[in-house]
């Protein structure tokens, strides 16, 4: 027979209390997050894709949109914004950048004339760009690995037609240069970064580099985007638009006048445009350092030919002339009468389906949390073209807050940081869920 003094059993029980206090005290300490990471309240929601325009709130978590409803409790997340007077867009995509640089190349948008992508996104709302053509085929892994896979900005990209890319006349006037197939080869290798085909810059009397663009987008199944370099009689816009390029290609610079996409006696749009337009080509502004003019810009939307997509063409003289940026770009159409959303829809959902990743430029719920937080100002303002005409306007963009995969990667004037001498943030422990900026210390951090 086994004998058990009751000291022992009582010291027993006193075990078994103590573990199940200590078990629920950890399990207190341990209890679970809010069901968000972040929650914007009280923003004007502008997402095209799904026709919403008015005042709600959003909820992400785990880098993707979770919840878009009129009211979502502040409680439900480890941090809410304020954004009462401000409207909510998708992460704005400027489908013609020029982002290649680094390499030290003179004169060539393969390295001097581009700009580093991460210091011209950000701050404008941008978070998808689309660098259309510095590379072709040969150096593109090149502008890969010194450019793409760095950037903190998602940095897509069309092959240059011309196998060295945008490289200077010695390389883009050289025919023999333009591949279709050796194109298509490296789209192809690379198809989730790789977007499209461009052919720029041309001046010569024949069609090789749009014909190549083609062969190389049919069989990758991506669209070309033209610029369509000098006019000449022999390759007219009119046949580029009837019989060379297929529905879902892109024309840039529609607003330059430079190869009559201007009607002389409407002013309107050309018929090589009207035809474009019903044949399904799309339209992009691509401003650049000398690819738009109010005398087209104004009849133009006016009669009704108003842009699929608003883009840049940013590079190293655009972004200090007439262009600026992509919110510059956007006022202008804006001062012209294309109403807000129309405007927001040229920036997001719209290039998204432009360049086949229809997962960007929305806010639907499971969608990539890229997100531009724009105040619209009222003033006055003055817009320039290139050749330094003004236009006078009332409005005008600015980014407050820009959100790239669920964390805030820019913040203008800190509406998502804590005053300096508020209580210590008893979630900044977990901040690095919802921002990629230096958050103020919380209780564990004292």
């Amino acid at each position: 027979m086994i004998h058990v003094s009751r000291r022992s059993i009582a010291s027993r029980c006193m075990l078994v209390c103590f573990a199940a206090l200590a078990f629920t005290g950890l399990h207190a300490v341990a209890s679970p997050l809010p069901s968000y990471d972040l929650l914007l309240k009280g923003g004007h929601i502008i997402d095209d894709k799904n026709h919403i325009d008015e005042v709600m709130d959003v909820a992400i978590k785990d880098g993707k949109i979770a919840r878009v409803a009129p009211h979502i409790p502040r409680t439900d997340a480890l941090k809410s914004i304020d954004l009462h007077g401000l409207y909510v867009t998708p992460g704005l995509i400027d489908i013609h950048v020029h982002v290649y640089a680094g390499t030290g190349e003179r004169g060539s948008y393969a390295g001097d004339n581009s700009v580093p992508p991460d210091g011209f996104t950000f701050r404008v709302g941008v978070t998808t760009v689309v660098d259309a053509g510095c590379s072709g085929w040969r150096n593109f892994e090149d502008f890969k690995q010194r450019i793409i896979d760095r950037s903190k900005t998602r940095v897509f990209a069309m092959l240059n037609i011309v196998g060295s890319g945008m490289r200077g006349p010695l390389y883009e006037q050289n025919t023999a240069d333009m591949d279709g197939e050796a194109t298509a080869a490296m789209a192809l290798k690379y198809p989730q970064t790789i977007v499209g085909i461009k052919t720029a810059h041309f001046e010569g009397l024949e069609w090789t580099p749009v014909e190549q663009a083609v062969i190389a987008g049919t069989l990758a199944n991506i669209p070309v985007m033209v610029d369509f370099g000098r006019d000449q009689p022999t390759r007219p816009i009119y046949d580029l638009m009837t019989k060379k390029l297929r529905p879902g290609d892109i024309y840039t610079h529609m607003y330059s006048g430079l190869r009559h996409e201007q009607d002389p006696t409407t002013l309107g749009p050309s018929a090589a445009l009207i035809e474009g337009r019903k044949r399904g080509i799309y339209f992009d502004v691509g401003q650049g350092g000398g690819s738009f003019k109010w005398s087209l810009a104004i009849p133009m939307i006016k009669d009704g030919f108003i842009p699929d997509s608003i883009s840049t063409d940013l590079h190293i003289t655009s972004m200090n002339g007439a262009m600026k940026d992509e919110l510059n770009v956007a006022d202008k159409i804006l001062a012209v009468g294309v109403p807000l959303n129309q405007v927001v829809a040229e920036m997001t959902s719209h290039p998204a389906h432009e360049i086949k990743h229809e997962e960007l430029g929305n806010l639907s719920v499971g969608s990539i949390a890229d997100i531009a937080v724009l105040r619209l100002e009222n003033g006055n303002f003055g817009f320039t073209d290139m050749v330094n005409s003004r236009l006078h306007g009332k409005q005008k963009l600015l980014c407050e807050l820009t959100i790239k995969d669920g964390k805030i990667v820019y913040d203008l004037n800190g509406i998502s940081a804590d005053l300096w001498n508020a209580a210590p943030d008893p979630n900044a422990k977990e901040a690095s869920r919802w921002t990629t900026l230096a958050p103020r210390p919380g209780v564990e951090a004292h």
